[in-house]
């Protein structure tokens, strides 16, 4: 009996040895596909970064500047300037976003109307609309304009993307760069990217290769050895806190 039991324990012992083999067995099948599942989506993430790399070498930007420039305004007021983009035109006008700080000053001084500028044609326009919290503005004119198309999506990170404005109040003026992160500053979202920007670029738009816009051109850091370092606000953000985009 002694002998019996203990090889039954034994026959037991030998059985829970044969099972966990199996088991152990599967779990590194189970591993190595997973492995060859990760290999195989991050070859597939590269051969698409190519072929976005390869689109976006394809993309004609002195034509998009084309396209894009006629849309793109110098907002000026007695205490400043900065940029503006149509974002919506009707039968009723048009309305340009640019950035709350471009018309901060005229707007404590009481003051809603701003100059419209684009080379020698300057149009009269009204502050209509503030939002202080995400540095964004409304301005509207009476004319009807050529809006931009604003991305449906966020875009990813190294897409190549253009600003227009007016740097130092040389409107039309155009640099191009990549997104180069996602920042959370002070409590709200941007878009970081390399293009360069100056004094002025405030509130131009930031396009995509298809011309469509990603963000509105707000700051910068500066300092010693700092570069291309832009921030935008996302468009995304601009549409649900002014109420002003088309559908796209």
């Amino acid at each position: 009996m002694a002998a019996a039991l203990v090889a039954g324990v034994a026959a037991s012992a030998g059985t829970a040895g044969f099972v966990a083999g199996a088991a152990w067995r599967a779990q590194q099948d189970d591993a190595r596909a997973t492995a060859a599942q990760g290999q195989t989506i991050a070859r597939m993430q590269s051969e698409i970064n190519v072929l976005r790399l390869r689109e976006s070498e394809k993309t004609d930007w002195s034509q998009l500047a084309a396209r894009t420039e006629p849309s793109v305004f110098t907002i000026s007021t007695e205490a400043g300037l900065g940029s503006g983009w149509v974002v919506r035109s009707d039968a009723g006008g048009s309305d340009l976003v640019t950035n709350f700080h471009v018309v901060a000053e005229a707007v404590a001084m009481g003051e809603q109307t701003v100059d419209v500028v684009q080379a020698d044609r300057t149009l009269k326009g009204t502050v209509v609309r503030t939002d202080r919290t995400d540095d964004l503005a409304v301005v509207h004119v009476r004319e009807r304009l050529a809006p931009l198309k604003p991305a449906a999506a966020r875009p990813r990170l190294g897409t190549t993307v253009m600003v227009v404005g007016s740097p130092l109040g040389l409107g039309g003026s155009i640099s191009i760069g990549l997104v180069s992160g996602f920042r959370s500053i002070e409590g709200s979202d941007y878009v970081q990217f390399s293009a360069p920007i100056s004094p002025g670029n405030s509130g131009g738009p930031v396009v995509d290769s298809q011309g469509h816009v990603i963000g509105v051109a707000s700051g910068k850091y500066v300092g010693d050895g700092v570069e291309a370092l832009g921030f935008a606000i996302p468009v995304s953000v601009a549409c649900a806190q002014l109420n002003v985009c088309e559908e796209t």
